[in-house]
């Protein structure tokens, strides 16, 4: 086996990334010779070795055994273009309340390498061209940096007019003829390319039959968040920044994380234009609103006398969810106006229907058992959404939880229900953690 070394990958990347910034109207037509068997390696190894398997039903195990053979053979077709892209296994996942679910696709292991590595060569390309305003799926980038951003833009402005924007079915009606445009103007390589539209063509198997939709891309490929990224920096963010801002007469800011984004502005007579050509915009790229989740929203700061304090009564603004998190304001403990957050109640209700699944289907499990598993989840639930603010819905979360987990280790038995005596007794040996809040403004200002 070959050297394998990440900072010669490293080294690599970077100078296609100091090309790519040199010449920003430059399109690359010589690529593929990065993607090397040294390169594989490092897509092998930033690859998820747990996730469930593709249509071919191997493991990362599995194809470990023979790694090297298995990435030079891969390599070989690769550069041939030989290479098949296998159909993407579709799996349905809830979403929110109700019935409604979400189509995930799971490509094979081996398609997940070769899709990691092709992201790895055209991220540090289009990451010189992408917008500050993008966030979604983008290196040294996340959620909750687009929350601070939207947070000191608000705060900033004293809120102003929130244009809600919803595409609806983004991924399954991404126009695969506009995106082989947009790629164009900086991706020209004749085997990347060749890559990425077997990928767009390989089909979905769902229920046993394989389908081939002449729009979209499948949610759960790794290539497909930087391939959407692509297709909205051209549709919405470039749009936005050099055709609509330069004509609008108050102050107007755009964040986006992947498809969902929010437009902020000052004047309401731009919000009302810009909501009115909106639709035509996204329709000439084949994408629609959704009718029911796009809306203009009100969120100008309650009116305040001059000492900048509430006088309490007040009808309040309406408000909007992004990322998980409702919006409002409300007040400080000065009696200030600020713009507060929350985890979103559809959020919320969502998390609380998969805690009582998990614990139902472990109920038999060891109480040591159930209680490491409800620690993890209680600290990934405060490692997103234990932020400034949103201790009460914290500490909502941490009671549900306590409660449904009474209520399975309840049902382990027919012959008695556990008490609350008793529960406090299982409590007591093992303890279900405070709810607390991770990213706190107030620590982050007192260690800048």
């Amino acid at each position: 086996m070959g050297t394998q070394s990440p900072s010669n990958v490293s080294t690599k990347l970077q100078r296609i990334a100091e090309l790519a910034s040199q010449s920003p109207q430059t399109a690359f037509t010589a690529l593929n010779h990065y993607i090397d068997i040294e390169l594989l390696h490092e897509a092998h190894r930033c690859t998820r070795k747990g996730g469930a398997v593709g249509v071919d039903g191997q493991t990362a195990d599995e194809y470990a055994v023979d790694l090297e053979g298995n990435l030079r053979r891969l390599h070989d077709r690769f550069k041939s273009g030989t290479y098949q892209a296998p159909p993407v296994r579709r799996v349905r996942i809830p979403k929110g309340e109700g019935k409604r679910t979400r189509p995930i696709g799971i490509p094979t292991f081996e398609d997940k390498i070769l899709q990691r590595a092709v992201t790895m060569v055209l991220e540090v390309i289009y990451e010189q061209d992408f917008l500050p305003c993008s966030y979604g799926f983008r290196p040294g980038l996340s959620a909750h940096m687009a929350l601070e951003d939207l947070w000191q833009k608000l705060m900033a402005t004293g809120g102003g007019w929130v244009l809600e924007v919803d595409i609806q079915s983004f991924f399954d009606h991404l126009d695969h003829g506009h995106l082989r445009d947009f790629l164009d103007r900086r991706v020209r390589d004749g085997v990347l390319r060749r890559a990425i539209d077997k990928w767009l063509k390989a089909g979905v198997l769902e229920s046993g039959c394989v389908a081939h939709p002449e729009t979209g891309t499948p949610q759960g490929g790794v290539i497909s968040p930087l391939l959407a990224n692509i297709y909205l920096h051209e549709v919405v963010d470039t749009w936005f920044e050099t055709q609509i801002k330069p004509r609008l007469t108050g102050r107007a800011s755009l964040i986006r994380y992947a498809d969902d984004f929010v437009m902020v502005f000052t004047s309401e007579r731009d919000a009302r234009r810009v909501l009115a050509i909106l639709p035509k915009r996204l329709g000439r790229y084949g994408l629609r609103l959704h009718p029911d989740k796009t809306r203009l929203i009100d969120f100008r700061r309650p009116t305040f006398p001059e000492d900048g304090k509430s006088t309490g009564k007040r009808s309040r603004p309406a408000t909007f969810d992004l990322l998980g998190f409702t919006h409002h304001w409300g007040l400080s403990r000065r009696g200030y106006w600020v713009v507060q957050r929350k985890t979103a109640r559809r959020r919320l209700s969502r998390s609380l229907k998969a805690l009582n699944r998990w614990c139902r289907l472990h109920r038999h499990k060891s109480i040591a058992w159930q209680h490491a598993g409800l620690v993890r989840k209680l600290n990934g639930h405060c490692a997103y959404f234990g932020i400034t603010g949103n201790g009460q819905r914290l500490w909502l979360y941490r009671h549900e939880l306590l409660r449904i987990w009474l209520k399975w280790l309840s049902r382990r038995s027919q012959r008695a229900k556990l008490q609350w005596d008793a529960f406090h007794r299982i409590q007591r040996r093992y303890p279900i953690p405070a709810a607390i809040v991770v990213k706190s403004v107030f620590r982050q200002a007192a260690n800048p």
